[in-house]
């Protein structure tokens, strides 16, 4: 069977960091959210994946090329974000089956979440099937309403919903959804929905829903991507690489990923699960708490502590510095004394900049958002869930208390 991703949009209430990369190519404990799909998508026996690309797409046609493990990739450009119907409709002439998957390029699941689904699918065999996942908070949701194992109504993020089954955004779908796909209208959104095509297919009692168990996660807010990441560093089973550097006096507990070429200097101490890509340089004396990434030739200098963090490739946090709860884009640099703070005096949920409205996260902890490029002078303190834009400089000595643009 072949399966279709859908990887186009930007991902705006992901900026600053979609500001300079796609949203699937966010890094979640060492590789891209769509590389973790790619890789689910393989081990459960999948062999074609159509890639639906549009914002920035020279970003993931460059990373993966034609193929990845098992799987043939091809790629289709959707040239105006339309709506997910409209991209779905766009691999027509590439899906050879008569039935093909379908998902959303911004979640995580895993091989054992789409080979049950896709087992349950093929002993029913209904025009369409959608993964549903039980979540606590269902009004954010798209909401299925069931009757036994077949769909009876979808209501997209109901004040009152009727079910705790939220819409996954994964698919399985006969060739026949082409043609009701192309007879769709758009939406009160302005775009062609897929849920749509399939709300015209439920008076047929022609879709049915499977209640997911196992690894699932909707990306959509800045705070998700710490939660996924937390999530995907527990499946890691990892231990340095014979060709890592480890100094006398450096320690390393649990389950911890240290790429070729890295030195950790004496005095460093890593505490799984942690993800080090290849090529950083790590202290003397420095602490890397659980749940942190740290992408390909990051340096992290003398005494510095990172806890539950990302931090992308080629970045440099300069000595004495402190980040905590923080997702930190490429090729910053932060000057001696950097401190993010990540926890409010009043203990209350971190305030996040989303698309310009601040936004409860819901967490207690959360320090930055801090897109490419940035520069930070010496003792700079950045305050709880505060917005960096790409390319921004920060004067020594400054205190940041709002969304930061550059120039």
């Amino acid at each position: 069977m072949e399966a279709v991703l859908l990887a186009a949009g930007e991902g705006t209430r992901l900026r600053p960091l979609t500001i300079t990369r796609p949203k699937p190519m966010l890094p979640l404990a060492g590789k891209p959210i769509l590389e973790w799909n790619l890789d689910a998508l393989s081990d459960a026996g999948f062999r074609k994946a159509v890639i639906i690309v549009g914002y920035r797409k020279e970003e993931i046609v460059d990373y993966f090329g034609k193929a990845h493990k098992n799987l043939e990739i091809v790629y289709v450009t959707q040239d105006q974000q339309l709506g997910t119907g409209n991209a779905v409709l766009t691999a027509k002439d590439h899906i050879k089956g008569d039935a093909f998957l379908a998902m959303n390029g911004d979640i995580i699941t895993s091989a054992k979440t789409i080979r049950s689904f896709t087992a349950d699918w093929k002993n029913r065999r209904h025009a369409a099937s959608i993964a549903l996942v039980e979540v606590d908070n269902p009004s954010n949701y798209g909401v299925i309403r069931l009757k036994g194992s077949i769909v009876e109504e979808i209501e997209e993020k109901p004040e009152k919903p009727k079910s705790n089954l939220a819409n996954a955004g994964i698919y399985l779908l006969k060739r026949g959804i082409f043609e009701t796909l192309s007879q769709l209208k758009k939406s009160s959104r302005n775009e062609y929905e897929i849920t749509d095509a399939l709300k015209a297919l439920i008076p047929k009692r022609d879709v049915s829903g499977f209640t997911c168990k196992g690894i699932w996660m909707d990306i959509g807010l800045p705070w998700h991507l710490l939660d996924a990441n937390e999530i995907m560093m527990k499946t890691l089973k990892q231990k340095p690489s014979r060709k890592a550097i480890i100094e006398k006096n450096a320690t390393i507990k649990g389950s911890v990923h240290v790429g070729e070429k890295t030195i950790l200097k004496s005095g460093t101490y890593i505490e799984g699960p942690c993800y080090i890509g290849k090529g950083c340089i790590i202290g003397p004396n420095c602490y890397i708490r659980p749940y942190t990434m740290l992408g390909d030739n990051c340096h992290v200098g003398n005494a510095v502590e990172i806890k539950n963090s990302i931090i992308m490739q080629n970045t440099k946090i300069g000595h004495l510095s402190y980040v905590g709860d923080s997702i930190i884009g490429q090729n910053c640099n932060f000057g001696a004394g950097t401190t993010v703070a990540n926890l409010r005096f009043d203990d209350g949920g971190i305030m996040i900049d989303v698309k310009g409205t601040l936004t409860n996260s819901g967490r207690r902890k959360f320090g930055c958002l801090m897109g490419d490029n940035v520069k930070t002078g010496i003792n700079v303190s950045i305050m709880p869930g505060r917005s960096i834009y790409p390319n921004a400089i920060i004067e020594p000595m400054t205190t940041v208390r709002n969304t930061i643009y550059a120039e």
